[in-house]
């Protein structure tokens, strides 16, 4: 038995790479899905690169018998379907990690990092299968085989699949049971999760940050989707693409960022619930689309997920360098929201809550992501899903409607064009009670003052930060955003009384509780995925905190858990001393 795991891990990692075309995203699925349908859970992570052809993609695989959602480096188990690794795996080898792929395709690539190496002719028996697609199918069933999980639920799965495609389907089995039969024996008796704990509780959802942010905005009663597709937000589009119909939605591919903005400001002004999906190239176009959303005060959803920058930057990378441009984008000033939800649950309930604030203060809400968020996924249960409750319906106009009432909150009464009798004004000037243009002094004033007031109404609903570790620390660790479950668990692994760590998922208005929590600490350490520490500063802008330690990372890839750690280790105090 070529596989062993130190005693104690209850999970497993494996990584599947190979060249882009040869169906590795299909055998991720296929192979996610017969993990949790076992009674294991799993959380997976892709990388692929920014290319129309060519290029190397991967995808992660963590088995286990306890739930995973974080991100580590060690890798296992690592199936190579071609050659041109990319270097940050080969750098994740170790002595540990077994290998398994041809030989003959490989050509010696992979033989002398240090690993163990199986030989498994993937290229020959690919032919016999019916073509080299069929390759990852032959993978695919010698990870099961490693696994014993059997190839059942697999076979299941591409007669879903390929409903239809009789000859598709009969090839992939054939070839996931040739693969079965290599990687079999390699496992041991039983595979190597055999004897691990399972769960009883039956099938469980598998959700990805896209889907977790457009089924959040679905279940907000969102019903105006536009987009020019961009990656990494693309996602979210076609997922609400696809279930269009079910949602009652209008779903629509833009030619350009300012016409998707636009068209959410429109519809918005017409009654609608939008929301505009993109990233921070297309953000950045949006800009005035977002300050016309601003002065008309229309309640409006923008899904930004963020990727390295400048300008095309790293496409298909992970960055968290965009949050000063949701917090400042759009000329002039007006209030927003801004969300950055951790994980997958709360990416569901914390779109519900932009679309509520959005339409509560009639004005922009921004759900911030990333590109390792909304690619990464991982079982739950769906009762973990929680459902905000649904707005009002809003009421008739009366004939002495005045859209831009002068409230004590900043919010005016919202109506609908045609919706009662009163006539409903906008307009991008500044303008008066009615939606009239005047350039009038003291008129401007007053306006500001309203819109602005808002800003009170939304600091009180902010989302608090959620704490993890002990009540009493001297130590304090702020993330925000999806780097909350790896901090998470890189800090449980430091085994640290003294040491808490502080998550931050609504990131504009700051709730007011932050401040108590921030002060308290003796030591303050921010971690966060970009160069100059946004977040860090934001904090001391508000607050008057100054951290103590800024950790960051801005090479295009995600923290992992064990670089997390280390980072920590070499950041935090000594234990009991002085810092």
């Amino acid at each position: 038995m070529l596989f062993s795991s130190p005693a104690g891990r209850q999970d497993v990692c494996c990584v599947i790479s190979g060249a882009a075309g040869l169906g590795i995203q299909t055998v991720e699925d296929m192979l996610a899905r017969v993990i949790v349908d076992e009674g294991f859970c799993v959380f997976g992570s892709r990388e692929y690169m920014s290319r129309v052809r060519g290029g190397n993609n991967s995808t992660e695989l963590r088995v286990s018998s306890e739930p995973v959602d974080a991100l580590i480096d060690r890798i296992d188990i690592l199936i190579a379907l071609s050659r041109n690794v990319r270097q940050n795996i080969l750098e994740r080898i170790s002595p540990h990690t077994v290998i398994l792929g041809d030989r003959d395709e490989l050509k010696g690539e992979l033989e002398d990092r240090g690993a163990s190496f199986v030989h498994i002719p993937l290229s020959s028996l690919a032919k016999e299968a019916g073509g080299a697609i069929y390759s990852n199918s032959i993978a695919a069933g010698a990870l099961l085989g490693v696994l014993g999980l059997g190839t059942e639920g697999a076979a299941a799965f591409y007669r879903d699949r390929f409903a239809g495609k009789d000859d598709v389907v009969t090839k992939n089995i054939a070839a996931l049971e040739k693969g079965y039969g290599l990687g079999a024996p390699l496992g041991g008796e039983g595979g190597v999760l055999a004897g691990r704990p399972r769960s009883k509780g039956g099938k469980k959802t598998i959700l990805n940050g896209s889907d977790a942010v457009a089924l959040g905005a679905m279940a907000a009663g969102c019903n105006f989707v536009t987009a020019y597709p961009m990656s990494p937000a693309t996602g979210v589009l076609s997922f609400f693409y696809r279930h269009a119909a079910e949602a009652g939605a209008v779903v629509e591919q833009t030619e350009d960022e300012l016409a998707a903005i636009n068209m959410a400001v429109g519809a918005s002004y017409a009654g609608a619930r939008p929301m505009v999906t993109t990233s921070g190239g297309g953000f950045a176009l949006m800009a005035e689309g977002l300050s016309l959303a601003g002065v008309v005060e229309a309640p409006l959803v923008v899904h930004l997920a963020q990727r390295p920058g400048p300008a095309t930057g790293m496409a298909t990378r992970t960055e968290q360098a965009d949050l000063e441009l949701a917090l400042h984008s759009g000329h002039g000033e007006f209030p927003r929201a801004v969300y950055a939800p951790g994980t997958m649950e709360s990416a569901f309930r914390l779109t519900q809550e932009a679309f509520a604030s959005a339409l509560r203060f009639q004005t922009p809400a921004i759900v911030l992501t990333d590109q390792y968020f909304v690619n990464a996924f991982h079982n739950l249960d769906e009762s973990a899903l929680q459902w905000l409750e649904e707005p009002s319906l809003l009421p008739e106009t009366g004939g002495d409607y005045r859209r831009y009432e002068d409230a004590p909150d900043g919010c005016s009464p919202m109506g609908v064009p045609g919706w009662g009798k009163g006539i409903v004004g906008a307009d991008s000037h500044e303008h008066d009670e009615v939606g009239h243009v005047y350039e009038d002094f003291h008129l401007r004033t007053r306006m500001q003052d309203k819109r602005m007031r808002k800003l009170d109404g939304l600091t009180a609903r902010a989302v608090p930060p959620r704490l993890f570790g002990p009540g009493n620390y001297r130590n304090l660790v702020v993330c925000w955003g999806s780097t909350l479950p790896i901090l998470r668990e890189a800090l449980a692994g430091l085994d640290r009384d003294d040491t808490a760590l502080l998550a931050f998922e609504q990131v504009w208005p700051l709730a007011p509780s932050s401040a108590a929590m921030l002060e308290k600490a003796s030591f303050i350490a921010v971690a966060e995925g970009n160069s100059t520490g946004q977040f860090a500063r934001l904090l001391r802008a508000e607050f008057g905190v100054k951290a103590d330690k800024k950790i960051l990372k801005y090479n295009g890839l995600q923290f992992s858990v064990e670089e997390a750690s280390a980072m920590l280790a070499g950041a935090l105090p000594a234990k009991g001393g002085d810092r």
